[in-house]
């Protein structure tokens, strides 16, 4: 007969890092997760179910390019870390960490199958005494209405056999001054134990624990994190189409805005929103919130201004093409620059870029793209047919041989001068050429 856990002694267990920590999902969140637990002194294994990704790591690469695969090939060569797609391992670590997709299905719904099935492995194997937090984000009432029942249908007791908690992932992607060690993390649970034995272990690994009244808490606080950014974006994106009808420069006005101390703080706009956590975790609450027979207007109306960015821009493009060159879009050869989401990384999640590329060529453009950090374009269930396209390299002969360039992307390793200089016209949907005090006379602002 198994015994439950005596408390003490597994604090005792976190504190003397006589402790194995396992994580679900070795992508951009569970990674540098990984990363900052060994760091801390854990021993580590990781769990994915890409067995090209595993293999990558236990030959210590990262395979993500702002990752460096330094640390994990020394704790794979001292045996402190190993990536597996064994999910019998899963009753090797004293705490498990999920951190697997959610994304949204065709009809805009919440697809928990990822966690479900991590939930389902880790029940096949759970053992008293172990510690299981969810970091993937999702609606307010997962962890308990899904997560827990899966793992309470072991006959173990949560709060006394096992542990289950809430953690969300704060993760920014190529941001080198927030990272994952160093910005807070808040933790909720619906048991005393649970909260106190998740709360010690993020004691060991991050800055500072914020812990919250529940699961559903700590739930709503990751949701209200995207829910604000992306209304604001939003908001901006909006000024930006009514502000150029006026003749105003969106980024001038942004800019001093941003001079006044209180009361504000600047959101920029773009060619639309691109990662996993904008574009998509803000309707997990509006599904949810039907349930309450509440209607989300607020954060729809920000989900379809954002979504019609991508057509705003090749709009802009089409018109700038006919006043500047007298022709149309259909036959236009088009470069786009950057095909990640965001500057600086080759995470292409959600890229607008893909959906650019996509309308363009529906309206018979012929379009290519460069990017440094996207060497070729990753399968996506939505743009499959773009999926091996390759970077193109530039040059001053090769940019005037396009029509127009458009700026998706504004990474810091790319000369903007030189594009404004060789290309026929710009459109810059990131004021990178201003910012960078290009030419601008062939530039058009999106």
């Amino acid at each position: 007969m198994q015994t439950a856990p005596d408390l003490q002694k597994l604090v005792n267990r976190i504190r003397t890092r006589d402790y194995t920590i396992g994580i679900m999902g070795l992508g951009y969140v569970g990674l540098p997760l990984a990363m900052i637990s060994l760091d801390a002194g854990f021993k580590v294994i990781g769990f994915d179910i890409d067995a090209s990704r595993v293999a990558l790591l236990n030959r210590g690469e990262t395979g993500i390019d702002h990752l460096p695969g330094a640390a994990i090939k020394v704790a794979v060569d001292s045996k402190r870390f190993r990536a597996t797609s064994d999910f019998a391992d899963l009753s090797e670590p004293d705490a498990i960490l999920i951190a697997v997709p959610t994304p949204l299905t065709k009809n805009r719904e919440p697809n928990l199958s990822f966690v479900e099935n991590s939930a389902r492995a880790i029940a096949e194997r759970l053992r008293p005494g172990q510690l299981v937090v969810l970091e993937s984000t999702t609606w307010p009432g997962t962890t308990r209405e899904v997560v827990q029942p899966l793992l309470e249908a072991t006959n173990l007791s949560l709060g006394k056999d096992f542990f289950l908690a809430y953690s969300p992932e704060r993760v920014d992607p190529g941001n080198d001054v927030h990272t994952t060690a160093t910005v807070a993390k808040v933790i909720g649970a619906d048991d005393p134990s649970s909260l106190q034995v998740a709360k010690e272990l993020y004691d060991q690994i991050i800055v500072q624990t914020v812990p919250v009244a529940s699961t559903a808490t700590a739930e709503a606080v990751k949701l209200t994190e995207n829910i604000f950014r992306s209304v604001n974006i939003a908001l901006v994106n909006e000024l930006k189409v009514i502000f150029d009808r006026m003749g105003i420069d969106v980024w001038e006005v942004i800019e001093a805005a941003k001079t006044k101390p209180f009361g504000y703080m600047a959101f920029y706009p773009g060619p639309g929103l691109g990662g996993h956590c904008i574009p998509i975790d803000p309707f997990y609450l509006t599904w949810k919130a039907r349930e309450y027979e509440v209607t989300t207007r607020f954060i729809e109306l920000a989900g379809e201004i954002n979504t019609n960015m991508p057509h705003y821009v090749v709009d802009r493009l089409v018109e700038a093409l006919d006043r500047r060159a007298s022709r149309g879009l259909s036959g236009s050869r088009i470069l786009v620059i950057g095909m990640s989401y965001k500057k600086n990384v080759g995470d292409t999640r959600e890229s607008p870029s893909l959906k650019l590329i996509d309308i363009m060529e529906r309206r018979g453009a012929v379009v290519d793209y460069h990017d440094p950090y996207v060497p070729e374009i990753p399968g996506t269930r939505e743009y499959a047919t773009l999926a091996g396209r390759p970077s193109v390299d530039i040059c001053a002969s090769s940019l005037a041989s396009y029509d127009a360039v458009v700026i998706s992307t504004d990474h810091d390793a790319i000369d903007w001068q030189n594009i404004t200089k060789h290309a026929k016209l710009v459109l810059d949907t990131r004021n990178a050429c201003a910012r960078s005090q290009s030419r601008t006379d062939n530039v058009v602002k999106a």
